[in-house]
Parts: structure tokens; sequence; C-alpha cells
């Protein structure tokens, strides 16, 4: 096996808080282009709830018959969950917590490890089960948001007999496919119509349930709290389910903090504050009203309040609309896991530019179809929208429980809170999460380990690939000094040939491999050296003033580090053109790129497990070639390469 590297670059704990390139950008775009397409992505997925929350969670109290005060109760549980858990939690607090603009899991990660000043074992524990659990929604989420739009066919006049569950399924799988087949071509002119559709898919929402609350106005008295703490003192043992599906209600909630560095926070709060909240209340509580009235409407009370000739255009948007959540989810995989090589979690994989302007958008291959083959699995094996939503809600309460838990320590050690108050203002949500949690675990059986084997397999690949790396770097400290070789070589100095050489190395103290052995196989060394360093920061973007450091380390070698952000893409030579103000002088035609390339063996005294060595190698082997993922011309790239055991 042979794996081209840089020596692994490794990230720093070097973040750094302040004004941010994604503030920037709201300022250049405007505030209302923002907001618009922050509808369209941000809240996608959140706008698909209604869908299915409310007749998920109605199903587990029909079974006996319906009583007016459990309907009630339902839709009081629905409006606090997602005042307790988006408005308050993420809405006014969470959205704060940025990392230069940037949110997410990992972000969150960075920002507390530059508070800590270290990067302790439970921090990167919370990070990736976290960044882990994400990857179970974005799979789940395509499949029960498709799923459910097209069940609607069921319900239009003329269709009731044609439409089979396995018809549903093929439609369904049909949409899924062409989701993943369009990301290739980017999402820049899809996503200029993705806030004005999503608008109109809340506006119908809204309008929707407007027009059925009069059919039980005695619906609206839901906003009064106590009848949730009623209907779950009543119910003691059935709530607990109960609260599972309500969860449905704000998965997607995370996706506000998640998307924060596209949009900024204050389009994403006026967003939600002004249009989401008030439509997806006003669906929900649609929707309670018309059970209220007709109980018989209970089997699919999102579309039952559609009048028939409207049921098929509404079957139509709702697709759409979970084209979008599915689209969103999808990109957030991409950013994440971009996020997650620059920081040295995952190895490397090959990273697509969609847009010349727009820096966020990216497409990566191996993740968009590795995320296609999961969600046609969970659809095909659940075959149904309400049998998925048993596996739907433990990745997300999991994900929100550890973004509970980074943000008591960014009030505590990055805010400068006491302890006590920080942990008052976090242990509710906590504790209610946790509530949420214990509840979606009690469908572990029916589906609910699907997200949970995922994420604990991506757990073991992350920490077998940063274990792996450090003892791979601790076998190349071993190599010779590089002070001590140019030493050496000025005793004895080998022929020197014209042009530039660029030798890429990990750790800027030890002579790189490849240099190694071009002198030992070639005996010669170039006009001039040029030992190269890439590193990446936990933030975002790297600072101009931090993106080169260049050092004379002897009068014909140069010592440069290029120093990248998390969310960035490494373009090596474009940085070194850049360098070129700072008195970098080569020409890149006449240079050359030699990287080491280095076949890792398997030992028994490696450190690692036998398994987990063959694991490391694994993901060695497939991590995307160096000179693709640092952006470096192929024609001016040299590998030479030894064994390594690990």
């Amino acid at each position: 096996m042979a794996q081209a590297s840089a020596d692994a670059p490794k990230p720093e704990n070097n973040a750094s808080s302040g004004a941010s390139g994604g503030h920037g950008r709201a300022a250049h775009a405007g505030f209302w282009t923002l907001l618009i397409g922050s509808i369209g992505v941000v809240y996608g997925d959140i706008g698909t709830s209604p869908l299915y929350a409310f007749r998920e969670s109605i199903k587990h109290v029909a079974l006996n018959g319906l009583e007016r005060s459990e309907v009630i109760g339902i839709i009081s549980l629905i409006f606090w969950a997602l005042m307790t858990l988006v408005s308050i939690k993420y809405v006014l607090l969470i959205l704060f917590m940025d990392n230069k603009g940037e949110g997410g899991t990992l972000a969150l990660m960075a920002l507390v490890q530059r508070a800590l000043g270290r990067r302790p074992i439970f921090l990167f524990g919370l990070g990736i089960v976290g960044a882990a659990l994400f990857y179970g929604d974005a799979m789940i989420t395509p499949a029960i948001s498709v799923l459910s739009a097209v069940e609607g066919l069921a319900l239009v006049p003329g269709l009731e007999n044609r439409i089979t569950p396995a018809l549903v399924l093929t439609i369904a799988i049909g949409v899924l496919i062409g989701v993943f087949v369009i990301q290739s071509r980017g999402t820049g002119k899809v996503g200029a119509v993705f806030g004005p559709i999503t608008i109109v898919w809340f506006l119908t929402m809204g309008g929707l349930g407007a027009l059925h609350l009069f059919d039980d106005p005695e619906i609206l008295t839901a906003v009064n709290p106590y009848f949730a703490a009623n209907f779950i003192l009543t119910h003691p043992g059935l709530s607990f389910v109960v609260l599972g599906s309500v969860f449905l209600a704000v998965t997607g909630a995370e996706a506000l903090y998640a998307d924060m560095g596209h949009f900024g926070a204050k389009p994403i709060r006026a967003a939600w504050v002004f249009l989401v909240l008030p439509c997806l209340m006003l669906n929900y509580f649609g929707q309670g009203a018309l059970v209220l009235a007709h109980p018989d409407a209970i089997q699919n009370p999102f579309f039952e309040l559609a009048p028939s000739w409207f049921r098929l255009p509404l079957v139509l948007l709702a697709t759409v609309a979970t084209v979008i959540a599915s689209q969103a989810v999808i990109t957030g995989a991409f950013s994440l896991t971009q996020q997650a090589i620059q920081l040295g979690l995952l190895p490397r994989m090959e990273i697509r530019r969609t847009s010349e302007t727009q820096a966020g958008q990216i497409y990566m291959p191996q993740v968009n179809w590795l995320l296609l083959v999961g969600v046609l699995i969970l659809a095909v094996g659940f075959g149904s929208s309400s049998e998925l939503a048993a596996a739907y809600g433990i990745a997300i309460t999991g994900v929100m429980i550890m973004s509970s838990c980074l943000a008591f320590l960014i009030l505590w050690r990055l805010w400068k809170w006491p302890a006590p108050l920080a942990a008052l203002t976090m242990v509710p949500f906590l504790t209610l999460e946790s509530v949420f949690m214990a509840s979606n675990l009690t469908k572990f059986l029916e589906g609910g380990f699907v997200p949970l084997v995922l994420a604990l397999g991506l757990v073991i690949i992350m920490w077998t690939w940063v274990r792996g790396s450090r003892l791979l770097s601790e076998t190349v400290r071993r190599d010779e000094p590089l002070a001590k070789l140019f030493e050496t070589l000025s005793h004895h100095p080998p022929h020197r040939v014209r042009g530039a050489a660029i030798f890429l190395t990990g750790d800027p103290d030890v002579a790189p491999a490849a240099l190694m052995h071009n002198l030992k196989h070639n005996q010669v060394l170039h006009e001039q050296i040029i030992i190269l360093t890439v590193r990446t920061v936990n933030a975002p973007r790297a600072p101009d003033g931090e993106r080169v450091k260049i050092e004379d380390f002897m009068p014909d070698v140069k010592r440069v580090q290029l120093t990248f952000g998390f969310m960035e893409t490494p373009n090596v030579v474009k940085a070194l053109t850049e360098a070129r103000k700072h008195g970098l002088k080569f020409d890149i035609m006449k240079t050359s790129f030699f990287l080491s390339r280095r076949t890792i063996v398997p030992s028994e005294k490696s450190g690692m497990p036998l398994w987990q060595d063959h694991l490391f190698i694994f993901l060695a082997r497939n991590a995307t070639n160096a000179t693709d993922f640092f952006h470096i011309p192929s024609g001016r790239a040299v590998e030479l390469g030894n064994q390594v055991m690990v």
C-alpha cells in the first residue's frame, strides 16, 4: 500500500475570535439576499417536519380513541419544544458562539479548544461523536423527507387505489437518486431558487393551517404550557414514547448553527422569528384543529389540510421542499467532512469547487456516493416514513447534547461566566435533550440502532485515523534532523542542478524523506531548496497576515509555512504565488515538487491492535493523492517513497 503525503500536515491550536469571513460576506451580499438564502438552506429540514411530526406523535394515543386534551397536549408539547430548543437555545444563545463567523460541531470544538489551550480527550470525544451523529442525520433526512412527501399521492383524488407502498418507494428512490446525481453540477444555479421556493412552501403551510384554525379554535390554548405538563402527568408512561415523536418537530434545528458561516446570525434569526416559526406553528395548530373536528384525518393530517383539488400540487411542492431539505443536509455533510479533513480527523478526500465566487460551494464525490448508498439502504430497508421515523431523532438529540456540553465550556472558560451560572443556563437544555434522547432510545430495536451503529463506525474511523497519524508522525520524527543533514552536506557537498525544489513535510525540523531519497539515489541538490510545511489552524479561515511565513534557513535553503483554516481548501501553488510578495522568488515552470510516498506496513509493535493497523492502512490507501489535494500540478510533482512500520 502506498500513501503519498506531505508528511501529514497537522492542525494547530491557534484559533481566534473576531470579525468573520461569513459576517463579511453578509455585509457585501446584503441582508435580504442572505435572509432569503437562509430560508432555503437553513430551514429546509425543519420546514418539512410538519409532514410527519404531528402524525407520528398522535398515533401513539389514537389506539384507544382520541380525547381533546390529548390532541391539545401534543400540540402544546410541539410548540414548547420549538420555543425551548430552537428559539431560546439556538436563536438566542448558540448563534452568538461563532468561531470567526462559522458554526457546527467541529467549529464549536475548535473554539473550546482555543479557550482551553489544548484538546483534552473528552473534548475530542465530544467533537467526533457530534460529527459522527450528524452523518446519521445526513442519511435519514433525505429518506424520511422524500418518502413522506411522495406518500401524499395516496390522498390525491383519483389516485387513492393506484398508489401502492411499492410504487411510493419506487418514486422516492428515483427522486433520491436524482438528488445525488446532480450534486456534481453544484448548487449555485439551483440555490438561487431554493429560498423563493421554500418561502412559498412556508407560506403555503401557514395558510393551510390558518384556514383550519376555525375548525376548532380551542386548539390555540395549546400555547399554555399547562396542557403540555398535564399530558405528561396524566400519561406518565405513554408520554415518554410520545416525546420521541414530538422531537421530530425540531429536527433540523442544528442547521441554524451549522450554516451560520454562510448567511450570518442576523438573517437566520430574522427568518425564524418573522416567517419560519409563525408558519410552522400555524400549520401544527391547524393540523390539531382539523383532528379535533375530524378525527378520521389522523392518518395523514398534513395533506388532509388541503382541499382535494390542491392535493396534487401540494404533493409536488412538498416533494420539491424535501429535495431542498435533502440538498441542504448533503452539502452540510460536505462542509463537515472538509472541516474534519483539515482538522486531521479523516484522510484526504477529493474536494471540487463548484463555484468561482462562493467558497462554501464544494462537491465531494466519495462522500456523495457513500451517502447515496446509505440513504437507499435506509429507504428500502424501512419502506415508509412511519417506519423510518423510529430511526430518526437519536442522531439529532445526540448532536444537540454534544452542542450543549460544548456551549457550557464556552460560557465558563471563554465568556468567563461563573461555573454555577453557566451550568444553570445549560442544564435545563441538557435535561430536556436527555429526556428526548431517552424517549428516542425506546425505539432502539425498531430502527433506532441504525444511526448509533453508523456513528460508532465513524467514531472508530476518526479515532483510528488520528491515532495512526500520530504514530506515523512519531516514526517520522526519528528521521535525521534537517540542521544535521545540511551540516553534513556542507562538508561533503553534492552536485547542484539548476532550478528550485520544493519538499513538502509535516515537520520542518526533520529532513523530508523525499529529500533524503533524492540525495541517496540521484546524489544531487537543486540550486534553490524550499522546505514547505502546510498547517491548519482551528479557525475557519487563516488571517491574511498569517498565510505565509518565510524563514531563511541557509543562503540557498528556505523554510516556508503556509497556513489555512479548516474551512479552506489548501491551494499550495496559489499561496506560493502570493508568497512572492513576501520575497520568495522562484519560477514555477522551473520548480519541482517532491513528496514523500510511504508504503505503510502493519506491525504488532505499532501501538495499535492489528485490526486497527489494517483499518488505518485501508484509509491511507484510499486517501486522495497529495498532489490533487494540495492542487499541485501533476507535471511538476515527483514522488519518492519508502516503507514505514505502523
